[in-house]
């Protein structure tokens, strides 16, 4: 075992010397120190031994003259030191330290002698400087980022280049033009006075040289304005661009690109600390009315302003700004407020259009939303009436599959620029507005998104009547276009018996509602899309209308569960049109421009205008613009994706080839002729007599059309101008017996297609004009319609 033993100590010379030192002193660990058997300075490590005797009592040498306390003290530790040996005993370990030694780097720190030591120092260090960055990219936006803090000191600083003199100088040109002015007045007087009439010529000449003088004078003294405005100009451009153009010159001379960059680095850096005060703290003219409609900058200030003179807060009250003012990529001012305690954000947004007034702007143009709690709002001002750019292309003309109705659909983008959409599973809506608010286009993004989905059937109903709706004709299963309430009840019938189909199969499945796995399985629970366009001509109907009501009040209550979506459309959104008891099962409302409040609450609901929310605040030149209420507590400004007419008949091309290759393409009807051929090949033989009967008007109808073409008509023209809707009986019968070999007589026609007297009254006919009787074209199809129930 290696042992640390003190070093023997000299007796000390009873002289202290002049500069007494500190000893040296011996520290023992980790064992408690015991006095040995027979040694009284010696300290053993005993483990189990009993408490530790007191240390001999030392004496101490008076001194020799009458010292300090100092010596005193540097004496009695010597003479302890001295008195006490200790030496090394089995399982000590001594660490002798030199209080004299002070190494030769007093002043380093411990945790700079360690590797431990300066990583730690290294990551607060690292910390430290990712925190500081993190700073510094949150305050670009603000008004104390660098980029503007540089664009004020710009603009500052050629403010100051441009200085005061301009003024001295326009005054100086006002006053030489109005000086010329007059003496070129003064001149023409003289000039044109006569010499006869003496002192007035002379006083006119006298006037002239006076006014001509000052003239002079005043271009002389708008010349040196100029000059001197120039000159100070020039020197104050030198002093403020020549450093600036000097380092970034001289930078590229000296290092090429590495001092170009360091030249721009320098005087960016200089332009950022000439304009580090914001201009809101270097002149806030509160005394002045500032307007963001005039174009000044939105501030604290103002916005303090605008909201007491909109009486949302009191005039000793301030809005705390958590979202200092930003200008947006649109040139839209946008922040982030917190109202004082107590107001809550309904109070704004109802004050939406004093705040406008109080900006300067239209009320379309301010944007009030609630901002995650109910003191707390998100403030929107575009610098131009929204929605009245060219609208960009909807998202649809992109797709390269098929569309998914089960997902969200894009409606379009919101005030901010941001695309919304919506999910219609399971819930229905209303679109209401006045004639050319673009109702139409606007229900065109919720159509199309369904006509591109091949698993969904679509049962459409136009009340105007006008064609919007015919486009998606060839891919409805179920299409009412004539504007017919008769018609649309009886489509009504056929969706509560298919809505009780779907509740039967649901529960024999042990299903409470359709999902898209249980759609996929079973094709009679696919997603059916019910849209009625114009609902004011069938709720309105005398003898339809309440039938129609309560109809689609239970197919929109009922049919969700069952996959049935209903959008109803009118452009008259009173509540003689949408009743409420209906309108509130919408769980969708998109309103559109509006004429009135009440209106604008009618397709929103109740107290929705008095809240802040009324379409009738939507301009007429932001077509397709509506207050949507689809998702989240309060409605937004959204305006629809537009569609042009040639668009919508691609993507309905589009969808037409989709839906052929997933089979779910609807067929189409078949004619008269072949449905009484399908009842003639079953073996009826009226319905063979009459099927050929109306294919031989088909065939006289061809040929003179192409005898026609033969003289000379185009092919076209013939087409379009001519065709048969009589034929004599005698052609028909020949025409009947050659096809089907049956003896048919004219009895026997006459007997299957009843004509009137007027129907009977010979028409001339053939090349000699023979009158002869026959039979109309209308006539035959109603009666073969009539015989066998069909339809024409």
């Amino acid at each position: 075992m290696t042992e640390n033993q003190a070093e023997p100590h000299t007796p000390s010379n009873p002289t202290l010397p002049a500069e007494p030192t500190i000893a040296t002193v011996t520290f023992l660990r980790p064992a408690t120190p015991v006095p040995a058997p027979g040694h009284d300075d010696v300290w053993l490590d005993l483990p189990d031994s009993p408490a530790p005797a007191a240390p001999p009592m030392l004496s101490v040498a008076p001194p020799v003259a009458e010292p300090d306390e100092r010596t005193v003290l540097l004496d009695t530790a010597r003479v302890i030191l001295e008195k006490t040996t200790i030496p090394a005993t089995a399982g000590t370990v001594v660490e002798k330290v030199d209080l004299d030694d002070r190494d030769d780097r007093p002043l380093i720190p411990a945790w700079m002698r360690s590797a431990e030591g300066w990583a730690a120092w290294s990551g607060v260090f690292a910390r430290a400087r990712r925190r500081d960055f993190r700073r510094w990219i949150r305050r670009q936006p603000t008004q104390q980022g660098h980029v503007r803090q540089f664009g004020r000191g710009a603009r500052r600083t050629h403010e100051w280049v441009v200085g005061f003199e301009g003024v001295r100088v326009q005054s100086a040109a006002h006053t030489a033009h109005v000086l010329t002015r007059e003496a070129r007045l003064a001149a023409r007087h003289a000039r044109f006075t006569p010499r006869i009439l003496g002192s007035k010529k002379g006083l006119a000449m006298v006037a002239a040289e006076k006014a001509t003088k000052a003239a002079e004078e005043a271009v002389l003294l708008h010349k040196k304005a100029k000059k001197d405005r120039n000159r100070a100009r020039n020197l104050r451009a030198g002093v403020a661009y020549g450093p600036p153009l000097s380092a970034i010159g001289t930078g590229y001379v000296m290092a090429g690109g590495l001092g170009l960059a360091a030249g721009i680095l320098s005087t960016f850096a200089g332009g950022a600390f000439v304009g580090r005060t914001p201009y809101d703290e270097d002149a806030d003219w509160t005394s002045d009315w500032r307007s963001l409609g005039d174009g000044d900058r939105m501030s604290a200030p103002m916005l303090d302003q605008c909201f007491r003179a909109a009486k949302v807060i009191g005039s000793d009250e301030s809005l705390r700004i958590v979202q200092m003012p930003m200008l947006d990529t649109r040139g839209a001012w946008t922040a982030v407020l917190d109202l004082p305690p107590g107001v809550s954000a309904k109070r704004a947004i109802r004050a939406t259009d004093e705040l406008a007034a109080a900006f300067g702007v239209e009320e379309a143009q301010v944007s009030v939303m609630k901002r995650g709690r109910s003191g707390r709002i998100e403030l929107y001002v575009s610098r131009d009436l929204p929605f009245t750019d060219k609208a960009a292309p909807g998202p649809l003309l992109a797709l390269n599959s098929a569309a998914d109705f089960w997902g969200r659909i894009s409606i379009g983008p919101d005030v901010r620029g941001i695309h919304q959409s919506i999910s219609v599973v399971e819930r229905s809506g209303l679109i209401g507005g006045e004639p050319g608010a673009g109702k139409s286009a606007s229900g065109n993004t919720i159509l199309l998104a369904a006509t591109l989905d091949p698993r969904v059937i679509l049962h459409l109903a136009d009340g105007k009547g006008g064609g919007d709706l015919e486009p998606f004709e060839p891919l409805c299963e179920a299409y009412e276009g004539d504007a017919d309430p008769e018609a649309f009840d009886r489509m009504l019938d056929d969706e509560l018996r298919d809505m009780k189909a779907r509740y039967a199969l649901l529960k024999k499945l042990g299903k409470r509602k359709v999902t898209e796995e249980l759609a996929n399985k079973h094709p009679e629970l696919r997603q059916k899309l019910l849209w009625v366009d114009e609902l004011m001509l069938y709720t309105t109907d005398d003898d339809f209308g309440k039938k129609i009501t309560k109809k689609l009040r239970n197919l929109v209550s009922r049919g969700r569960a069952a996959g049935i979506i209903t959008f109803c459309a009118t452009q008259k959104p009173g509540s003689d049109v949408v009743d409420t008891s209906l309108r509130d099962l919408l769980s969708i409302r998109w309103a559109l421009r509006c004429t009135t409040p009440e209106a604008s609450d009618t397709i929103l609901g109740k107290g929705a205008a008095a809240s802040g929310y009324s379409a009738r605040t939507i301009q007429s030149e932001m077509r397709g613009a509506g207050l949507l209420w689809a998702e989240g507590t309060n409605p937004q400004m959204v305006r629809a994706d537009y569609y042009t007419d040639e668009q919508v008949n691609a993507l309905i091309e589009r969808a037409t080839e989709w839906r052929r290759a997933a089979g779910t393409l609807p067929k189409a009807p078949l004619r008269l002729v072949d449905r009484l051929n399908t009842l003639a090949e079953e073996g009826d033989e009226d319905a063979a007599i009459l099927s050929k009967a109306l294919m031989c008007f088909f065939v006289e109808e061809m040929a003179a059309q192409q005898r026609a073409v033969n003289g000379g008509m185009d092919r076209e023209k013939a087409e379009e101008e001519i065709s048969v809707e009589w034929l004599p009986g005698q052609v028909i019968l020949d025409y009947v017996k050659s096809q089907t070999g049956i003896a048919v007589t004219a009895e026997k026609l006459a007997s299957l297609v009843v004509r009137t007297d007027e129907e009977k009254a010979k028409r001339p006919w053939g090349p000699k004009g023979s009158r002869v009787t026959g039979y109309p074209l209308a006539r035959v199809e109603t009666a073969a319609a009539g015989r066998f129930g069909l339809t024409a």
